[in-house]
């Protein structure tokens, strides 16, 4: 039976691009805040607001995440348990 192996990593330029586009973001939007005309109450308000969505993002994407790889490693388990079965059923121990 073969097996192949598939490479589901990023490239090292789409790497790049995620950090360089969340940086250009998150600086973005705190220099919207600090140029903000507004009282230094509101902009707190904003900023702290954008700290907490961020870093729910970054909690979301990491929930996603190992629950997408617990499944991989679960359904690793239970095919190799199904081919092990599949094998001992087709060629029963002691006939040739």
């Amino acid at each position: 039976m073969s097996h192949s192996i598939i490479d589901h990593s990023n490239s090292a330029s789409f790497h790049n691009m995620a950090w360089i586009a969340f940086i250009l973001a998150t600086v973005g939007t705190l220099a919207g805040i600090v140029l903000l005309p507004a009282d230094l109450a509101t902009k707190g308000f904003l900023a702290m607001g954008f700290v907490f969505t961020v870093s729910s993002c970054f909690t979301l994407a990491k929930v996603v995440r190992d629950r997408h790889e617990s499944s991989r490693l679960y359904n690793k388990v239970e095919r190799a348990k199904t081919e092990k079965f599949l094998s001992e059923s087709e060629n029963p121990a002691g006939s040739f």
